[in-house]
């Protein structure tokens, strides 16, 4: 039988940005603001893409601020998260391990705020 031992609660990637624990497993989500996520997506056009970043609260579904971009620079994405943190604050903010979502000035400003992260 093997012995497992509990891990940090955060590690660092190979890119060098920390990689935060898993904070969902097991947790009902029963009131809003509880746990907000983000993701990025390009939108077609007719002469190339645009990148939309969204930021939806899980218990509402409601989206909670949006932008597009015609780069996949961070600026947008820390842009939303700023306009998003107006209007409230989540509990718990999760996203996945993209570039956009792991840099310092996105991980900052959520732990500025006392936005637990996931990512």
């Amino acid at each position: 039988m093997r012995r497992y031992t509990q891990r940090s609660t955060w590690r660092v990637s190979d890119t060098g940005h920390r990689v935060y624990p898993y904070l969902l497993r097991d947790l009902a989500i029963v009131r809003p603001n509880q746990v907000w996520s983000a993701d990025i997506t390009y939108v077609p056009m007719a002469q190339g893409f645009m990148y939309l970043v969204a930021i939806i609260d899980w218990y509402s579904r409601y989206v909670v601020a949006w932008q597009l971009s015609n780069t996949l620079d961070g600026r947008f994405c820390v842009e939303v998260l700023e306009r998003a943190l107006r209007t409230a604050q989540p509990a718990i903010f999760n996203t996945d391990q993209g570039v956009q979502f792991t840099a310092n000035a996105f991980t900052q400003r959520l732990l500025a705020a006392n936005v637990r992260i996931r990512s």
